[in-house]
């Protein structure tokens, strides 16, 4: 019986009307709506944001006697659900040049106050975004100047954060998880796929954070806020929208995006839509001319032929295209209950791996053909968040969503055996994930804690055809089929001791299984794997401390423990040969573990100068490399016409990762800002012969600099990016096997050469719904490589976009 009387009372909870109270927040200077404000009370646990025109529903408070407003930029304010319905439901917000209290959601699933996490987030707000104007979303972390983003090709971005990248870092789109069982090793372009003008807000994580997002959130985590749908709080529907047109010149850059969102009281849509065409990039007159692009391969009549590039500064190739569509449905029956669905689709053309074009095998180019096929990745997900005060919870969400990931590698040689085999390895990755998550405070406990199920169904196919007569050639398929499973539950407590003092710690129990089925791989009847499971499980936590002495003081300290599960391409990776070895199986394999402890110390001087410091230390044991191993005794097979040394990935080596990270913001005058991001970052990684070098995922010093004067509707910025010199002696052992990308020093070895740009935007708001946003980037024409990178850097680039809204 009361069961029934339970789901009669949920069913008619979601079909009530309830009486709205709507505030407004403005800024309390210019009498301008402030979007984006979060609106939380923490006992019980509830939250709200205000829209485009500042308008925020805040029936979920009644009877709340304590409510944090706060927004970046903007004073801090507390007020009672009483206080806040009356005042003719107007607040206004005083905007301050420094805050260390933001708002950020990467910490835990859940909105929070920045500074009751004891670890460093940025936070990349819409005003940065528009202002920033990236091409891709790879530029907009790169942008922050404390993300480094390697590039292998244009159409790729590789983001390394404190000596890590790849599939040691781990991406979220809405709270969802976005890495896959076939995320690499080596490095990955999969953050292009997510469309910056489609971004309410991004937050990078720095650490490991495994406790909440379980593998691979080993140096960091990324989570991407899309647009949301907005409701309206007047009688007639809510309808804006954004319409976007941007130019550049170093690549013949040509985007267009539009967003438009319709919303009523109870039900709300917002579509997007954006569309990329990228031309051949152009690299800087000024720098190594070992960068140069001197010829490019073409083929004529089955026969490949190295063409002199009539201008070598003109990367070619590297253009590509990409479409992006957006499509999210909410509906809000009541104050208790909110159900939204989205949809997110990306599609790039085929684009060349620049980076393979230019190896040379002696004297010749290395490849004809090397280029990824159409990237495609889907998302549909559902996110139901229930709140209520509940004995064991304040408020309830689950996210259930379904993916599909495909991407192929298409290739050929230039000269050899293979230079008339055209191969394409084609992959799908179908990805089922559930998380249910809860929240509940009781004064000042606060449990954060759920459970999580990920399934990846891994499809690859190897298929090649001769050029000459299109006959089939036989050749592997990339990964064994395979089945990636993983099963979770975490608790994360946060203990308010006093008002100085904030105590948080966690812990996650991960359970992991693969499946994976070798009976198509050629080696088999040699290797006799046939079908493998492989089951672990893997256990982390956390620990951390907050003490505020003064308004103006923050320091946290924090000790974590993160994981990454072996996947798919440690276990199953079929085949992948390598300067004479060939890469093999390996599913005697465990996880990898980090650990890591930083500390943080930010202090802000009245209205004139802020400080942040940051120092941390990770060690990896047990990391996942690639190793010479032996197959029933012996070390070497014959394998596609020749006798090759045998390689697998074995739990094999440990690695050090630490360094700082400082920043500042000097307030020069009203209006006149100078602020700074430094970042130093080394460590080692053990070889297979026992010693150490250089972890390769650790850049050089680099950082940001930056002038910027605000007045009413103009924004001017003068900065610099940077990045110090890398010499030969420092370089990490696996990047000296890739000489061909780097510089030569006077003795010929491989380097890299410190570079810095000069760059100007400006952005004004010519009516109360336009922007013209412009720059020019890379003023002196400098020609310089990022660190690891086998594209060259853009060069002198003028841009100019247009924002028209409604």
């Amino acid at each position: 019986m009361k069961k029934v009387i339970f789901i009669f009372t949920i069913l008619t909870g979601l079909f009530s009307n309830c009486f709205s109270q709507i505030i407004t927040i403005k800024n309390k200077l210019t009498d301008q709506p402030v979007q984006d404000v979060v609106l939380i009370n923490h006992s019980p646990w509830a939250d709200v944001v205000t829209n485009k025109d500042g308008q925020a529903d805040i029936s979920i408070f009644k009877g709340a006697a304590r409510v944090e407003i706060r927004s970046i930029g903007y004073k801090s304010i507390t007020a009672g659900y009483d206080e806040l319905n009356s005042n003719e439901k107007l607040i206004y917000l005083e905007p301050i040049v420094f805050e260390l209290k933001g708002t950020v959601v990467s910490a835990t699933r859940w909105k929070q106050s920045s500074d009751n996490v004891p670890f460093k987030i940025a936070t990349i707000q819409s005003k940065d975004i528009t202002f920033q104007n990236p091409q891709t979303a790879a530029d907009m972390l790169g942008n922050t100047g404390e993300v480094y983003i390697q590039k292998s090709q244009q159409a790729g971005g590789s983001p390394m954060m404190r000596g890590f990248a790849t599939n040691r870092l781990l991406y979220t789109v809405d709270g969802i998880r976005m890495n896959t069982a076939i995320y690499r090793s080596g490095n990955v372009q999969y953050v292009i796929l997510l469309d910056p003008y489609m971004m309410e807000s991004a937050e990078v994580a720095f650490g490991p954070g495994s406790v909440i997002y379980g593998s691979d959130a080993v140096g960091g985590v990324m989570s991407f806020q899309t647009l949301a749908p907005q409701f309206s709080f007047e009688k007639v529907p809510n309808i804006k929208g954004n319409a976007v047109a941007r130019y550049s010149s170093v690549n013949n850059e040509k985007t267009a995006h539009f967003d438009v969102n319709v919303g009523w009281k109870k039900w709300a849509i917002v579509t997007g839509i954006s569309h990329f065409n990228f031309g051949d990039l152009r690299m800087g007159s000024h720098g190594p001319d070992d960068y140069l692009k001197k010829y490019y391969v073409t083929t004529i009549d089955t026969v490949n032929m190295a063409v002199t590039n009539p201008d070598p500064q003109v990367q070619v190739p590297t253009g590509y295209s990409q479409i992006n569509l957006l499509q999210k449905i909410k509906f809000k029956p009541n104050e208790k209950w909110n159900f939204q669905y989205g949809f997110y689709y990306s599609e790039t053309s085929h684009y060349p791996r620049y980076d393979k074009l230019i190896e040379l095998k002696n004297g010749a180019p290395s490849a004809a053909v090397w280029e990824y096929g159409p990237g495609k990745w889907m998302m549909n997900n559902v996110i139901v968040t229930y709140i209520n005060r509940h004995k064991i919870f304040d408020e309830m969400k689950i996210r259930l969503a379904l993916q599909n990931n495909e991407e192929s590698r298409i290739d050929r040689d230039f000269s050899g055996s293979k230079r008339y085999r055209l191969r394409n390895q084609k992959e799908n990755v179908t990805a089922w994930s559930g998380n249910v998550d809860f929240i509940k405070s009781i004064n000042k406990h606060h449990v954060f804690y759920g459970i999580e199920y990920v399934f990846d169904d891994v499809k690859s196919i190897g298929t090649a055809h001769d050029i000459r007569n299109g006959n089939p050639v036989p050749v592997d398929d990339r990964y064994a089929q395979a089945k990636w499973s993983s099963y979770a539950a975490y608790v994360n407590y946060q203990y308010e001791i006093s008002n100085p003092v904030t105590l948080q710690a966690g812990i996650r129990y991960n359970q992991y299984d693969v499946k994976l089925d070798f009976s198509r791989f050629a080696l088999n009847s040699f290797l006799n794997l046939n079908t493998v499971t492989v089951t672990h499980g893997a256990l982390v936590g956390n620990l951390g401390m907050i003490y505020k002495p003064q308004e103006s003081i923050l320091m946290s300290l924090n000790a974590s423990t993160a994981f990454r599960a072996p996947n798919v391409d440690d276990l199953g990776k079929t085949v992948e040969v390598k300067d004479g070895s060939v890469l093999i199986p390996n599913t005697d394999l465990n996880a990898e573990y980090a650990y890591c402890g930083e500390l943080n110390i930010s202090k802000y001087f009245g209205d004139v100068l802020k400080l942040d410091l940051t120092g941390f230390y990770t060690y990896l044991d047990k990391a996942l490399v690639r190793r010479p191993f032996k197959v029933n005794g012996q070390d070497s097979i014959f394998y596609d016409g020749d006798m090759v040394m045998v390689d697998a990935i074995q739990n094999a080596a440990y690695a050090t990762a630490y360094g700082m990270q400082l920043g500042f913001e000097l307030r020069i005058a009203n209006g006149l800002m100078l602020t700074q991001r430094l970042n130093f970052q080394t460590g080692v990684e053990e070889m297979d012969n026992g010693q150490t070098s250089r972890t390769r995922h650790a850049p050089p010093t680099f950082g940001i600099t930056r002038i910027t004067f605000s007045y009413q509707k103009l924004m001017m910025q003068l900065y610099s990016t940077y990045n110090t010199k890398l010499k030969y002696s420092d370089m990490s052992a696996e990047e000296i096997e890739k000489g061909w990308m780097y510089a030569k020093d006077a003795d010929g070895n491989p380097y890299s050469p410190a570079w810095a740009t000069l760059n100007f935007k400006v952005k004004y708001s010519v009516l109360n719904n336009m922007e013209l946003t412009a720059g020019l980037e890379n003023i002196t024409d400098v020609r310089y490589k990022p660190y690891a990178s086998g594209l060259v850097a853009p060069g002198r680039n003028f841009f100019m976009a247009v924002k028209a809204s409604f």
